[in-house]
């Protein structure tokens, strides 16, 4: 009796997302996601929940204290500071989440394609991102802002163009270890294309990492739109913004009123604080540290 031998199809097993060992973000991570989420809630429904109109000048009550009607006190000019820190939330957490959101896309995609075709384009990226990591990213905020005029616009667009190299080497490197790993070549010989390797394969597994470092990213971005608001070349008076209320509050702060500088100062520090430890519990999971 003869047996005839028949080919076998080699299977790739499904490997879009390896599983992480992990025990959750724990009680930091958790914290830190809850204040994130509460602050971003602020920045999208603050003008509808603000209790008072945050522009509205009342001269005679210049730093006022507390009071039923203002629970943190007034400013210099009168305004409450409790609806400026809240519709503040606006324009400080959105102009960096859109920066975040556009460097990250703008990376991920530079760096896919840098690891899969390799050669002239890999060697081209990596010019151009130790050519920029040379160059300030808050520097190049200011020089947009002189060029085109003080506003956030301008300051969010440079930005996030300083942002888009540090974003796209952290994913050369996490791909460039996936793609070297053995289900990626057996894809290839089976003919999947390239597009769909990265996207459905390559891209999920490295995602974890995306999610970290654009939470991190997220931190230094408030740190710099705040910090471009405080030197008057974000954020323009009177429109609320936790930078500008700082660098507003300095007057108060020299007659013994601190309390603008004070508050709007806290949040941004408790903000960025939450975006680096959420950044790191991310990173841990991910690495099954934790």
């Amino acid at each position: 009796m003869n047996a005839t031998a028949t080919p076998t199809a080699v299977s790739v097993p499904d490997v879009r997302v390896r599983r992480r060992r992990g025990s959750g973000l724990g009680p930091g991570g958790l914290l830190s996601a809850g204040l994130l989420g509460a602050v971003l809630l602020l920045a999208v429904f603050g003008p509808l929940i603000a209790p008072q109109d945050p522009d509205a000048l009342n001269l005679s009550q210049a730093y006022a204290g507390p009071s039923a009607a203002h629970p943190l006190g007034q400013d210099g000019n009168g305004r409450d500071l409790l609806s400026r820190l809240i519709v503040g939330a606006g324009t400080a957490l959105i102009g960096p989440l859109l920066v975040v959101l556009a460097a990250t896309a703008a990376g991920t995609a530079l760096a896919l394609a840098a690891v899969w075709y390799g050669g002239w384009f890999d060697a081209a990226l990596a010019w151009v991102v130790d050519a920029v990591f040379a160059f300030p990213g808050l520097l190049l905020a200011i020089l947009a802002t002189a060029l085109f005029g003080p506003g956030l616009p301008a300051a969010v667009v440079a930005l996030a163009i300083a942002y888009i190299p540090y974003m796209a080497r952290i994913v050369r490197g996490a791909a460039l270890r996936e793609r070297a790993l053995p289900y990626v070549a057996a894809l290839r010989t089976q003919g999947v294309r390239p597009v769909l390797i990265c996207l459905r394969h390559i891209l999920p597994n490295v995602a974890p990492l995306i999610v970290a470092n654009a939470t991190v990213s997220f931190g230094f971005a408030v740190i710099d739109l705040a910090a471009l608001s405080f030197i008057g070349l974000g954020v323009q008076i009177p429109d609320a913004d936790w930078g500008a209320m700082v660098g507003g509050g300095l007057t108060g702060i020299l007659q013994n009123h601190p309390q603008e500088s004070l508050y709007a100062g806290a949040l941004i520090v408790a903000t960025v604080a939450a975006a680096n430890l959420l950044g790191d519990r991310i990173t841990e999971r991910s690495e099954g540290r934790v």
